[in-house]
């Protein structure tokens, strides 16, 4: 579900991306054989023998019964009349018709390299940064490149869903609507500070953006006229679990207000200036800065100061503290990381000082608290005291990078996946681990899961903490843990996976009306979808970090960006789960790669 790791580094080539988007393979159905196959073999490790006997018994009835060739077909017959079966299924099932808040439960954060300033230069830093997304818009309306892996060309349509789109709240399941689609694309961007939201019009009017020094008088002027604090923190709202959010949605956009949401909706993307927050050691800075980037820090700090339904929010603090938090629907990570990429490269040119123009004061955006609004407000600042669950830790490996696996003929991805099992297996129990691989080698493809944990990854942490076993053993068997992930996220990224196929035949049997396969009330099923370890490799130029929370109560959320000599890895957990611990857990990782090498 979160942002996407590839087996080899993107190249890309500057030419139109259209013409490629045309040319793309559809999302095949892998064949229902080959799915169960690969589907029994990734339960091995993770249930009882019994429940895997019982698991074959209803994998040979779908397959033997005519139930399964049926869905099957319902499938295939799906993949020949749509650009791509599995989109619209994906996008409903992982996050629409999700009702958890979106804040910490499935919108990343990441957090950028510390900023130390000084009086007004964080305005002057937030000014470079809408200067470079802004420059960053243009590239991808005119000369957008086209990305490949292994010299196929990926699916660019992500990037043209990050900017100028919003999460719409229902009383029963959400939408996304894209702005930039329509006849007059947005012009504006939104700024919060205080609380106190602000449409800045970022381009001139004969269509060239605002200067870097414009942009910054126009944040003074912004920032002087929202110095008071105490107004009411409307932006919570968008923290609350979404069927709450829906109905305060509704109630909100009564009268006056409409206008003013829209026009955050509407925004090209958000500008967050935030209060600064308690100092805390070095050493845990950036476990609480990215705490911080996902949710805020609670209502006394800075969630209120946020619109969590924007697809981008940049975040700037007064401390220096910077970063951004993205809603998921819309994209996976690698157009978000190309974009921090971008800009983190754009902040470093040297800017022409500009004539001053005068210019509009920004406007501010007006919101009417009824009693009902104010009622509502309060309920969400007491949920957000759930920020106080989320567990961060935040790693800086320093030991070694990508260097040492390479130097092995070792995949990284797959060395880090495998120090991740070892770590896990403090619990002397292997478990199910989701890793995130892209599908942008189709049309419109978002994501497929690897199942990491497998006979093999078991048999290699078995060995590493059996004191018997000599180290060249130990050796063989992380060599073949670590080529069976490389061919299952090399099906997973060629829509051989077992996951999505899954899901289809779920959503297939649903769409059919037929009854629903046995196979998904199964013990196994449940085993298998509830991810203790929900990962993801987020590869970037810039030395940054990613995070999520967990996908279960008693799980950890990891994401790691291996650099050449480091790797920086974030791991979040619940406070409320007795069993999880993130330092503890981030401590096994660290011994899990020194032993390792």
């Amino acid at each position: 579900v979160k942002p996407c790791h590839l087996v080899r580094p993107i190249t890309q080539l500057s030419e139109r991306s259209a013409a490629h988007q045309d040319n793309l393979p559809k999302l095949p159905v892998p064949p229902l054989k080959k799915t169960c196959e690969r589907y029994l073999a990734s339960l091995e490790p993770i249930v009882s023998e019994e429940e895997l006997g019982h698991t074959r018994e209803l994998i040979d009835e779908l397959l033997k019964g005519g139930v399964g060739e049926r869905i099957q077909k319902g499938l295939e017959r799906r993949a020949r009349k749509t650009d791509n079966w599995l989109t619209e299924w994906w996008m409903q099932s992982a996050y629409l018709d999700c009702r958890m808040p979106v804040a910490v439960y499935t919108s990343p954060g990441v957090v950028l390299p510390r900023m130390h300033f000084q009086d007004r230069q964080g305005q002057m830093f937030a000014a470079k940064l809408i200067a470079g997304v802004l420059d960053f818009k243009k590239m991808i309306d005119e000369t957008l490149p086209t990305e490949y892996l292994s010299k196929k060309p990926l699916c660019m349509d992500q990037y043209y869903q990050i900017l100028s789109s919003c999460r719409i709240p229902g009383p029963k399941r959400d939408t996304v609507v894209n702005y930039a689609k329509g006849n007059i694309s947005p012009t504006h961007i939104t700024v919060v500070h205080n609380f106190q939201f602000f449409v800045l019009d970022v381009y001139n009017s004969d269509g060239t953006p605002l200067t870097v020094d414009q942009i910054y008088m126009q944040l003074e002027k912004i920032w002087n006229s929202s110095l008071q604090t105490n107004k009411e923190p409307i932006g919570i709202l968008t923290s609350q679990h979404r069927n709450t959010w829906g109905k305060a949605y509704n109630t909100l956009i009564k009268k006056t207000n409409k206008e003013s949401v829209r026009a955050i909706q509407k925004s090209i993307f958000t500008v967050c200036l935030d209060a600064p927050v308690p100092r805390v050691s070095d050493e845990l800075y950036l476990s609480r800065v990215a705490a911080q980037m996902l949710h805020g820090g609670g209502a006394r700090w800075n969630s209120g100061n946020r619109w969590f339904d924007k697809t981008l929010q940049f975040i700037v603090g007064e401390d220096g503290t910077c970063g951004l938090v993205y809603e998921h629907a819309p994209a996976e990570g690698p157009p978000v990381v190309y974009l921090i990429d971008y800009v983190v490269k754009y902040q470093r040119a040297e800017f022409i000082r500009s004539p001053m123009i005068p210019l509009a004061m920004p406007q501010k955006l007006r919101f009417n608290i009824t009693s009902e609004v104010k009622r509502d407000i309060e309920k969400a600042k007491q949920n957000m005291n759930m920020v106080h669950d989320l567990d961060v830790k935040v790693v800086l490996f320093s030991h070694f990078g990508k260097n040492v696996p390479k130097q092995h003929q070792l995949s990284p991805d797959g060395f880090i996946q495998m120090a991740l099992q070892l770590a896990y297996f403090m619990y002397n129990t292997c478990c199910s681990t989701y890793e995130s691989a892209s599908l942008r080698m189709f049309k419109y493809g978002r994501t497929e899961g690897v199942r990491v944990t497998t006979m093999d990854s078991s048999r290699f942490v078995q060995a590493m903490v059996d004191p018997a076993q000599q180290n060249t053993e130990r050796r063989t068997l992380l060599q073949t843990a670590v080529k069976t992930h490389k061919e299952n996220t090399y099906n997973a990224i060629h829509g051989q996976g077992i996951d999505r196929h899954l899901l289809g035949m779920k959503m297939q049997s649903i769409e059919d009306l037929t009854s629903m396969p046995e196979l998904f009330m199964d013990t196994s099923y449940a085993v298998a979808q509830h991810y203790n370890l929900y990962t993801s490799q987020v590869g970037s130029k810039t030395d940054c970090v990613m995070c999520f929370g967990p996908m279960v109560p008693d799980g950890y959320g990891v994401c790691y960006n291996p650099m050449d000599e480091h790797i920086n890895i974030a791991i979040t957990a619940f406070n409320s789960c007795e069993d999880t611990n993130a330092a503890k857990f981030a401590r096994a990782v660290e011994e899990a790669l020194l032993d390792m090498r």
